[in-house]
């Protein structure tokens, strides 16, 4: 007789409860410090979405981003693309992520793992590694989730390239779940 495998062990559900709380529309006013003393401003749209059932993991969701008013960031810095999608899978204190965001070109484009450590109920610290890069991001929520607050530092090769201060605030609750 066939036995049962026992259920899947869910590691930390204060992840998903976190990560269900970041659901809906952002706007997001950013701050970039990049190495050669340039500093630049951009103001971009983020939504995020929850699939239904995630095929793997114990949570799926979509990153979605547009520029709102670009100022000449991506004039100035043609590599950086100005929309993009990203799907994401929680797995545990990993997020698997289907690209990074500074992955510049096409050829570029890999999937990348983030580990994340919990600060309190309401931080996350995310570290990736993907391509030349070693990316820090501090997400903390503010105010009963009206507003985000993300620091991002990017170091490639080992140096420090790109500081990151962003403001965000939280216009849209979550929509409807996305199908698997």
């Amino acid at each position: 007789m066939p036995s049962t495998p026992p259920p899947r062990i869910q590691l930390d559900s204060n992840l998903k409860r976190w990560f269900a709380r970041n659901l809906g529309l952002w706007k997001s006013r950013r701050v970039y410090f990049f190495a050669d003393g340039e500093t630049l401003l951009v103001e971009m749209m983020l939504r995020v979405q929850a699939f239904d059932s995630p095929l793997d993991g114990d949570a799926a969701y979509r990153f979605t981003w547009w520029p709102e008013k670009e100022f000449d960031f991506f004039e100035r810095k043609p590599q950086y693309p100005r929309t993009g999608t990203m799907e994401a899978v929680l797995c545990g204190h990993q997020l698997q992520r289907s690209s990074g965001y500074l992955q510049e070109s096409a050829a570029e484009q890999s999937s990348a793992a983030s580990l994340i450590r919990q600060v309190d109920e309401h931080e996350l610290i995310f570290t990736s590694h993907y391509g030349d890069w070693t990316i820090l991001e501090h997400i903390r929520l503010v105010d009963q989730d009206r507003y985000r607050s993300r620091s991002i530092y990017s170091w490639r090769h080992g140096a420090l390239e790109i500081a990151e201060n962003h403001h965000e605030l939280h216009l849209e609750p979550a929509g409807e779940l996305l199908q698997s």
